[in-house]
């Protein structure tokens, strides 16, 4: 008598029938065991912001194989489930969802609205650990952890705290991504890039002796009361003679000096930079290179537009 075999593979049915074997079983669990050699992975925790997508996929399917490869070699085995509260991005999500019923997390109040955010994380927590699970991800579910967890945040600062001691980090400027809207400083993955249509404005910055000028391109002419030095190429000839020479920045008389950096481009505008280490990034990395000093440009437009209309060297 021959096997009634399915002419169609049913994943409903065999991958979660399987699934739920290798848990009842207790199969990804792990414990410390100091005879058998350890292998670890801590999950890149997902963002609640919303469900997995391919690329989940794909970077989970890959911390399973060596899971699972690890686990049959005989290793005591751990793959670290968890989510991450993702912050800011989880912050506007839900603030987008208030914006279809008319309301804005100001309509709530504080209390109101972090209640509404941690109800946000609960379901779409649940939903990123099930997709996983319907991978058939070998996590080890019962260490599953949320990053705002009780006690993660005081190893956070104790790791600090240890590294800040050791020397390892410091507190200084630097220039960060901001949010007008939020009021706090944005990771450079949070940041949605838009390209736009420029203008490249051209300056004369006089030699602090008199004897003539360089003309620098700009596309930020409302930065330049913050510029600390202009930069050229070092293989640029025709700023060879600038070497030793002083610039006098235009509508303030501050000298400033001209640095020779290979970050210049010398067939893009003049060749000539204006360095304003305290508003672009590049700029900060040239300033630190040369010792610029930073300054903070004063953000009234009233007065800048005031200078600019007295300074005839200003041409589009």
């Amino acid at each position: 008598m021959g096997l009634d075999l399915p002419t169609r593979y049913d994943p409903a049915s065999v991958e979660q029938r399987w699934y739920r074997f290798w848990e009842e079983g207790g199969y990804f669990k792990a414990d410390p065991d100091p005879k058998r050699k350890p292998y670890t992975i801590v999950i890149p925790p997902p963002n609640v912001t919303g469900v997995l997508h391919v690329g989940h996929a794909l970077n989970n399917t890959l911390q399973d194989i060596l899971t699972r490869y690890h686990r049959m070699c005989g290793d005591n085995t751990l793959w670290l489930p968890g989510t991450d509260h993702a912050g800011i991005a989880t912050q506007n999500v839900v603030e987008r969802q208030l914006a279809t019923e008319g309301k804005s997390r100001h309509d709530l109040g504080r209390d109101a609205f972090i209640d509404r955010v941690w109800g946000w994380r609960e379901d779409k927590g649940g939903t990123i650990i099930n997709q996983l699970k319907r991978l058939g991800s070998s996590c080890d579910w019962q260490r599953e952890r949320f990053t705002m967890d009780e006690g993660l945040s005081t190893a956070v600062r104790e790791v600090f705290v240890r590294l800040y001691k050791e020397g390892l980090i410091y507190k200084g400027d630097y220039i960060v991504n901001w949010c007008p809207r939020c009021h706090t400083a944005l990771a450079d993955d949070e940041v949605e890039h838009e390209d736009k249509k420029g203008k490249l404005y051209h300056i004369r910055y006089p030699y602090a002796d008199g004897s003539g000028y360089v003309v620098v391109a700009t596309t930020r002419p409302e930065t330049m009361l913050g510029d600390t030095g202009v930069a050229v190429h070092p293989d640029d000839e025709r700023y060879r003679h600038l070497a030793g020479i002083g610039i006098r920045l235009p509508l303030t008389g501050r000298i400033i000096p001209v640095v020779y950096d290979h970050h210049v481009q010398m067939d893009f505008g003049t060749g000539a930079l204006k360095v304003t280490p305290s508003h672009d990034r590049d700029d900060y990395e040239i300033g630190r290179r040369h010792g610029l000093d930073l300054l903070k440009v004063m953000d009234d437009v009233g007065v800048m537009n005031e200078a600019a209309g007295k300074y005839q060297g200003l041409d589009r």
